[in-house]
């Protein structure tokens, strides 16, 4: 499926009732394009993780609307009724502790999510080693994930974020335990997906290594985001 990229307007998340409500997102405005790549920045408790469950489809907002390519999935309403299926088909997902499944090896903790979308198991494993390999993990396709290294670990659930070749990647500090070389290979990937599969991509980061690498940055501090032009420096 090509992506359209994903638009966000006037989107809100509040927790709890009263006098005891804190409005986490106050009205968060954002769109990435198909083929984009945007960082997402800001200090602690500032509302990132809260927004970016929002855009996961894991947590429902309070208010405002999200589009998804031609599709409204969100209007003051969820508007799809199977949610489990969006995040499993359209929305990829890579966070910064791996999450990889203990009692399958590396292989098949990419590839089952395209197993389990009904691709043949053969399809679904060459896919996976594709990335494997990219990420410079490949000779450890047969490894259980006991036997990797924190940063192979992470490369892997970054291979298995990307396998579906979902419209809107949502990666959240995947490169945080990462060296400098390892995690701008990380960014080129990205990048690189973005452009090949129309793929909107967004990037919550602290890491300065990779910040000058986008060309848009979201900051959000208390609940609003702010724009601005990154330096969009090319890779060395």
């Amino acid at each position: 499926m090509v992506g359209k990229g994903i638009r966000i307007e006037g989107l809100k998340k509040r927790y709890g009732n009263g006098d005891t409500a804190v409005d986490a997102l106050k009205g968060i405005d954002m769109q990435v394009a198909p083929g984009e790549v945007v960082g997402l920045v800001g200090p602690s408790g500032s509302g990132k993780s809260t927004l970016l469950k929002c855009l996961g489809a894991v947590i429902e907002p309070t208010a405002g609307r999200m589009i998804l390519g031609d599709e409204v999935i969100y209007d003051d309403g969820w508007k799809v009724t199977d949610l489990r299926a969006l995040r499993r088909d359209r929305i990829g997902f890579v966070f910064q502790a791996p999450y990889l499944i203990p009692f399958l090896d590396v292989t098949d903790n990419v590839a089952l999510l395209l197993m389990l979308a009904g691709r043949p198991n053969g399809e679904a494993r060459s896919r996976a080693m594709e990335l494997l390999e990219a990420l410079d993990v490949g000779h450890r396709a047969k490894a259980m994930p006991s036997q990797l290294s924190g940063g192979e670990q992470q490369r892997v659930s970054i291979a298995r974020g990307l396998v579906n070749r979902p419209p809107v990647i949502l990666a959240d500090e995947p490169t945080a335990p990462l060296d400098s070389e390892r995690a701008l290979a990380v960014i080129r990937i990205l990048n690189d997906m973005a452009r090949k599969y129309d793929t909107a991509i967004i990037v919550v980061t602290h890491d300065e290594k990779i910040i000058p690498t986008f060309k848009r940055i979201y900051h959000i501090r208390d609940g609003v985001t702010y724009e601005e032009a990154g330096e969009g420096r090319a890779f060395d």
